[in-house]
């Protein structure tokens, strides 16, 4: 019988612990030849990752389980992004939420704060989910990337890659009725399609064991306010989704200005 090295055994402990960063925690072995489990521990392809079936928390405690999935983040070094890092923003809400929205990346207040959707993007946020009859700690909210690009420029595709696997998880965890994807990168990045955001808007899609609706990024929003009675238009469908009445004109008020 051939020997494993102690660099094979290095190398394999290496992949486990790279599948396990990325969420994955189950592994099965075609053979017992060091070339046989030398092919099984191939990097998986990013796509291959994201759909994975995730295993939950056995007492079925979501908070619990929404835990373990941070902790398995850790101090994330995985990307970039960590450079320039002040605070790992998560996700926060509502663990049994019908509702979960879905962001981009962090800004420079959520960064600070360790908390997504604190700015100024988030007032408006606040103001969308209001606006709907729902109260901010009603939803879950979580972003694509969990550290601040710098410069709050548009997370790069490896960096959503190596950080979609981790949203994925919260998602099976919290299992809302529907998601809200807020701009495109959400949208793209959670429905592998790259569209402009007038195809993307306007319909439910069917996400797994859910459903997602697509709509403006809040930052986006402020920057052009007149794309606010669109947005209105994509809330309201997801509340008649939900069976939820939406009020006859509840317009989306603008965020306050912070006092500089």
């Amino acid at each position: 019988m051939t020997q494993i090295t102690d660099e094979t055994r290095a190398a394999l402990a290496a992949q486990v612990k790279f599948y396990r960063e990325l969420g994955i925690h189950s592994f099965y072995r075609r053979g017992e030849a060091p070339e046989e489990l030398s092919e099984q521990a191939e990097l998986p392809k990013t796509a291959e990752a994201k759909v994975l079936p995730v295993i939950q928390n056995e007492s079925g405690d979501k908070n619990a389980a929404l835990r373990v999935i941070r902790d398995d983040i850790g101090e994330c070094t995985r990307c970039r992004l960590h450079k320039g890092r002040n605070k790992l923003v998560f996700g926060t809400g509502n663990v049994n939420a019908d509702i979960m929205f879905v962001g981009e990346g962090p800004g420079a207040d959520e960064d600070e704060q360790g908390l997504p959707f604190v700015g100024r993007a988030g007032q408006l946020l606040n103001n969308m989910i209001n606006a709907m009859g729902l109260k901010r700690e009603e939803v879950y909210i979580a972003n694509v990337v969990k550290c601040r690009p710098p410069g709050n420029r548009t997370p790069e595709k490896d960096e959503c890659d190596t950080c979609s696997p981790f949203l994925m998880r919260q998602i099976e965890t919290v299992k809302p009725k529907i998601i809200v994807a807020l701009g495109a990168v959400a949208a793209k990045n959670l429905l592998a399609m790259n569209d402009s955001m007038a195809n993307l808007r306007g319909r439910i899609y069917d996400f797994k064991n859910t459903k997602l609706a697509v709509t403006y990024h809040p930052a986006y929003l402020l920057r052009d306010p007149r794309q606010k009675a669109e947005a209105w238009k994509d809330l309201q469908m997801v509340m008649k989704h939900l069976g939820m009445t939406p009020p006859a004109k509840a317009p989306i008020p603008p965020a306050q200005t912070k006092n500089d």
